[in-house]
């Protein structure tokens, strides 16, 4: 028998105002951001800090559906697959599609009541490259900005055309706040945002330099995509006739730089971690919990598993993981003081096990030439410029080949599947111009988006990437994974 708890809301939405404009309005920030401000609402009974959510390119059925049912829906936090809260959230007091018509979003913009701006747009969406984080010029979405700043389409360009509409009418500008999964995002962010600003005018991107606050956070709740076999489940097990509703596991946590000079909810009394420096929490996310997602998405695709869950219940997957986190990851983390690292890693097994989310690992492949930098390569770096032995980065190799063998399009039986990354199609000409696995190897490792040239010159990394990759193709994934609970590793083959 499933065990339900219900939280509604205890004070009235209607006379909250909008303090907070979101980008990105999906899954992630209806059970998280959207979670924490539906806390601090009803610790306060209402306030000032209610959110406008928007879509700024995709997804205007969403829109439409929260605002025709009041932007009312339900969350449902599952501990395990026998005990969740069901939690009604008001906290959304507006939501826009701003595909074509984007006024509507800079009046919210613009507005003086509007404190804070909160993005969750991918990693892809600031239009960094991925290895040197420079502004991707070439982009074409980002030459239409630069050539029509009036008419922006991309979440830089909005955000510097509604800081430019705040100057000139001598407004504060508000304080932008990055929630997507990237190591230092609050300086990358202001890095998008003032290299694309200096192409209106110096003065104006020094403007921005010296006068908005780009704070860093940590983000971290495991939020599956919703299917309709999702919807389904919740309306037999909780009576959840909601379409707009989410599943997410009972964990959550939020770590923000404290720097915002326009005001903030009081959310340090609903569960968010106030810090003076977020770098260690963020790296230690990035690298343990998604690093390992990553690891689990390419290497148990190619062993025909579906949902994390099902990965890591193998205990050869199970092993990968806490070899990766401990012996690869760990050494590369300046911790905080109060995190037990081995205690943390446990934490993420157990959440990984948890059945009840149907996580699917294909969710987690998406866009990995955006994620692997930070989640595995970055460390990997550190680890062998402090002179690593050759078995500590086997994982990471592992990984990386195990990430080179999906991005080809089809397994070793000739099933095809979509790749969903913005390089895609340079991969694929990669797959079919290089059909010896030497030559791939060597190539897939040159692309600087990707790799640093550190990387991708050390010998013994390639050829543990190379060995990886041998096996996948030779003889299926399941002979890579002979890892031990020592810091030893070794492929197959």
């Amino acid at each position: 028998m499933i065990s339900i708890k219900t939280t509604n809301t205890l004070y009235a939405p209607e006379k909250v105002d909008v303090g907070i404009v979101h980008i990105g309005l999906g899954a992630f920030h209806r059970a998280h951001q959207a979670v924490y401000i539906e806390k601090n609402l009803n610790r306060n009974q209402g306030g000032n800090w209610g959110i406008c959510a928007v879509n700024i390119r995709s997804n205007s059925q969403l829109v439409d559906e929260l605002k025709a049912n009041g932007c009312r829906y339900h969350i449902a936090e599952y501990q395990d697959s026998q005990n969740v809260e069901l939690r009604e959230i008001n906290s959304i007091r507006d939501a826009l599609f701003a595909g074509t018509d984007k006024e509507p979003l800079f009046e919210k913009l613009v507005s003086p009541k509007t404190k804070i701006v909160t993005l969750t747009v991918t990693e892809k969406g600031y239009y960094l490259a991925p290895a040197d984080k420079t502004l991707r010029q070439d982009d074409p979405s980002i030459q239409h900005d630069i050539q029509n700043p009036t008419t922006p389409k991309t979440a830089p360009g909005i955000l510097v055309e509604a800081l430019y509409r705040r100057k000139e009418l001598n407004l504060p500008p508000f304080t932008i706040l990055s929630c997507d999964n990237m190591p230092n995002n609050g300086s990358l962010t202001r890095r998008a945002v003032c290299e694309l600003a200096s192409h209106r005018s110096a003065e104006f991107a020094q403007w921005i330099e010296d006068n908005v606050a780009f704070p860093s956070s940590m983000v971290d709740r495991i939020v599956p995509a919703m299917s309709d076999d999702s919807r389904e489940r919740l309306q037999k097990e909780l009576n959840c006739h909601d379409q707009n509703a989410v599943m997410c596991e009972a964990f959550s946590q939020w770590v923000v730089e404290d720097n915002f000079p326009q005001g903030r909810p009081d959310w340090e009394h609903d569960g968010v971690q106030m810090v003076k420096d977020v770098h260690p929490f963020e790296t230690m996310k990035l690298r343990l919990l998604n690093g390992s997602h990553s690891l689990l998405a390419y290497v148990g695709l190619a062993a025909k598993y579906k949902t994390v869950a099902q990965a890591v219940a193998d205990e050869k997957f199970a092993s990968l993981i806490r070899h990766y986190m401990s012996f690869e990851a760990s050494p590369t983390l300046d911790l905080p003081q109060e995190v037990q690292v081995q205690t943390y890693i446990e934490s993420l097994v157990n959440r990984f096990a948890n059945d009840s989310l149907q996580h699917q690992l294909s969710q987690i492949a998406m866009d990995g030439s955006q994620k692997i930098p930070q989640r595995w390569l970055n460390g990997a770096e550190e680890r062998l410029a402090n002179d690593a032995k050759q078995g500590d980065l086997n994982a990471t190799a592992l990984g990386v080949a195990a990430w080179l063998f999906y991005v080809r399009g089809e397994d070793l039986e000739g099933h095809q599947h979509k790749v969903d990354d913005p390089m895609a199609q340079t991969l694929s000409e990669l797959h079919g111009r290089c059909a010896d696995p030497e030559a791939l190897v060597r190539e897939a490792l040159k692309l600087n988006d990707i790799f640093s040239t550190k990387l991708s010159q050390n010998e013994t990394f390639s050829h543990a990437v190379l060995n990886a990759y041998q096996t996948i193709i030779s003889s299926g994934v399941a002979e890579c994974l002979s890892f031990n609970s020592n810091d030893t590793a070794h492929f197959g083959g």
